[in-house]
């Protein structure tokens, strides 16, 4: 007989310094355009949000001001001159035209100043969201219960948050820091807006998904994903107490756009597409269903950079409204049934 050690049967175990790889394909890196530079890979809401996000120049905003003078200079002196003419012809309609300019310009004073007070509250909400900012970083009680009292002032007209301001104002005096402070008013007034904003927003994702995996017109998408985002951005300011005019809701939409820029949320990532069932769902859509998911996805991803821009406070004991969650609660059930036929 040998005198060599017997060997064990069964299987051979080898120590490996790392673990084998068993990711599945979801992982691997997107495939790059070929032919196109990197910085021209681009979808169109990335192109959008950074034209969108690009602040003026000094000397571009002095063209547009000097150019709108200009030219209402020349309407002004126009409808003069025309009404002047037609009062020498015909006394009686050249003196009804004028009453009609008179309120022309009256209606138009009424909605400047509309226009007005819309942005100075829009600026009152980005002024207290600073502030808060600001209290949460210095730690300083003082300026959080100036903030909270600023809160109060401007959802005081909220009958919907009467019970919550009353819960509020009888526990804000137990808080005795500034982080405490501003996460009870976080817990206690934002809260229910929070969930309002949210519907809003998987409405809007719903609506653009819908249209865009139903409607076969070309532009149908593009024009119901631009109106939708932009009635969702107003919805959203005005649940949190900006309300926005025309011009409102251009800052708005600058506003959103930039930060989706800034905080480099407009790319469609791994993220947000393994977050539809797996990443499996997309390969059992057609081609149109596909564009409605990514499409219902991407507005909610400005619905949420929405609901940073317009919230009053920043997010500190809530947790910022997770994408992937909300393109699931969204979309998830929009889907299933055709996905599975």
């Amino acid at each position: 007989m040998s005198d060599s050690p017997k060997q064990a049967k069964g299987p051979i175990l080898i120590d490996l310094d790392e673990a084998p790889d068993v990711t599945g394909p979801e992982a691997a890196p997107p495939v790059p355009d070929i032919g196109l530079p990197a910085d021209s890979a681009q979808t169109g809401l990335q192109m959008a949000a950074t034209w969108a996000g690009r602040k003026p120049s000094r000397l571009g905003r002095w063209i547009l001001a000097l150019l709108v003078s200009f030219l209402s200079a020349l309407a002004a002196l126009a409808a003069w001159d025309a009404v002047v003419s037609l009062i020498g012809r015909v006394p009686v309609l050249g003196y009804a035209v004028g009453v009609l300019g008179v309120a022309l310009v009256l209606a138009v004073a009424l909605a400047v100043i509309g226009e007005l007070a819309a942005l100075a509250r829009l600026g009152r909400v980005e002024a207290l969201q600073r502030s808060a900012e600001e209290a949460l970083a210095e730690a300083d009680l003082a300026k959080a219960q100036k903030v909270s009292k600023s809160l109060m002032r401007l959802y005081q007209r909220r009958q919907d948050l009467d019970w919550a301001r009353g819960r509020f104002d009888e526990r804000r005096g137990e808080q005795m820091d500034a982080d405490a402070l501003l996460g009870l008013a976080e817990q206690e007034l934002l809260a229910p807006l929070d969930k309002l904003a949210e519907a809003e927003v998987q409405a809007a994702a719903r609506q653009v998904a819908t249209v865009t995996a139903l409607v076969p017109l070309a532009l149908a998408d593009v024009l119901t994903a631009l109106t939708a985002n932009l009635r969702m951005i107003r919805r959203v300011a005005e649940i949190y107490g900006g309300r926005s005019g025309a011009l409102g809701s251009w800052r708005l939409f600058s506003a959103v756009m930039a930060h989706l820029v800034a905080t480099g949320a407009v790319a469609i990532g791994d993220d947000l597409l393994g977050s539809l069932a797996g990443g499996g769902l997309l390969s059992k859509l057609s081609r149109r269903f596909g564009e409605g998911v990514v499409n219902g996805a991407l507005t909610v991803r400005v619905g949420v950079a929405a609901m940073e821009v317009c919230r009053p406070l920043p997010y500190a004991r809530r947790k910022r409204p997770s994408v992937s969650a909300m393109v699931g609660a969204a979309l998830g059930g929009l889907f299933t049934g055709r996905g599975n036929a």
